[in-house]
């Protein structure tokens, strides 16, 4: 095991939410306080960064905070230490420690938040609920001798060129003749200057998301053998890496509106719920939203979702629900804290594949607000 920085752990992090899933406009994910130009070995998970929380991280040795939901969520006009929030921020930076926020992005990312609720109800099938992310898919093409094809192919799928689903190395090969003549001052890799040569070529295809596209074409041209590569560039009509907003599955088997709200209460481990519909109702099709869902209510009607769970419904969003014939259970916001073990283990496995010494450890500050009496 060797030691690491801050950089380090949350390029890993990245690798698995990268900020670009994140689905609402301005989210402040990312660093919020702090440096990760440092020395990291010990990090600690939760869903909110408070008083409590903080006292947490000074008394475990941590030199980072990976936290779901952003503690400085709308810009600050000054920092004041007389404040709750202001004497936060000073208790972080005085003591050393970071805070990485990873909020509609961790949601959205598989095995991130609504995965975790997903697996915690037991729920099979799942798909997201509302696309929010794809990427177009790119084509290269590129024509290269036979002797060296193979080796480019690898190389190729070295940096993720080739990628499909649960493969990768995907490939296509042709055959064919190429043929050039190479002028004066030319250095042809086979051929004579001056001379009209044929070479037997193959023409290599690989698909990869656009975004990779320059890393993709500079490692197919700094391994290529000719001074100037033919090769082309296609935008496909099809998307890659499609992702989206909560999830929805299927119960195991159907159940009472009721024995849905108690399945929900013992999975996700709170003391109550709030439900709109008919409790003797049967539902089978789940779709959920971790934090506040009210506006996907119509995805999840059209969905085909018997019940929609998902936290903070407002009076009137559920009153709409119930008109259009929508059961929902109602949990609460603090039910995404399933990322504190999701994250750990999720980190921990990242980190030791690295053979990094770092350490996540799981909050176990209890951050809900309210109170049930």
């Amino acid at each position: 095991m060797k030691a690491t920085n801050g950089h380090e752990v949350i390029q890993l992090f990245e690798q698995w939410a990268p900020k670009k899933l994140a689905c609402m406009d301005n989210d402040p994910i990312g660093l919020a306080i702090g440096t990760l130009n440092k020395p990291v070995s010990r990090v600690l998970v939760t869903l909110d960064v408070n008083d409590a929380v903080v006292n947490e991280a000074i008394a475990e040795g941590c030199e980072l905070i990976i936290a779901h939901h952003p503690p400085i969520f709308r810009k600050l006009a000054h920092i004041r230490t007389d404040t709750p929030a202001g004497k936060l921020y000073e208790k972080l930076i005085k003591n050393d420690i970071a805070v990485y926020a990873a909020h509609t992005n961790l949601d959205v990312a598989a095995g991130g938040v609504n995965d975790l609720l997903a697996e915690a109800l037991g729920l099979t099938d799942t798909t997201f609920l509302e696309k929010t992310y794809s990427e177009p898919m790119m084509k290269l093409a590129v024509f290269i001798p036979f002797a060296q094809a193979a080796d480019l192919r690898e190389v190729l799928a070295k940096v993720g060129a080739g990628q499909l689903g649960d493969y990768d190395s995907c490939s296509y090969t042709t055959q064919g003749e190429g043929r050039y003549r190479a002028l004066a001052g030319a250095n042809p890799h086979v051929g004579e200057v001056g001379e009209l040569h044929t070479e037997a070529e193959q023409r290599i295809e690989v698909v990869f998301p656009k975004s990779m596209t320059n890393r993709v074409v500079k490692a197919m041209l700094n391994a290529h053998p000719y001074e100037e590569p033919v090769y082309d560039l296609f935008e496909m009509a099809r998307e890659m890496n499609v992702q989206g907003i909560g999830r929805v599955g299927k119960l195991e088997a159907p159940m009472t509106l009721r024995d849905f709200a108690e399945h929900v209460k013992q999975s996700l481990d709170v003391p109550c719920v709030r439900m709109v519909g008919d409790a003797e109702v049967q539902v089978h099709k789940v779709a959920l939203v971790g934090g506040d869902g009210n506006k996907y209510i119509n995805a999840a009607k059209f969905a085909g979702a018997d019940v929609f769970m998902t936290g903070d419904m407002y009076f009137h969003t559920a009153q709409d629900a119930e008109a259009i014939g929508l059961n929902i259970i109602d949990p609460g916001h603090h039910v995404e804290k399933v990322m504190i073990k999701g994250v750990a283990q999720k980190m921990t496995t990242l980190v030791e594949a690295k053979k990094l010494d770092v350490q996540f450890i799981e909050s176990a500050v209890n951050t809900e607000p309210f109170q049930f009496v």
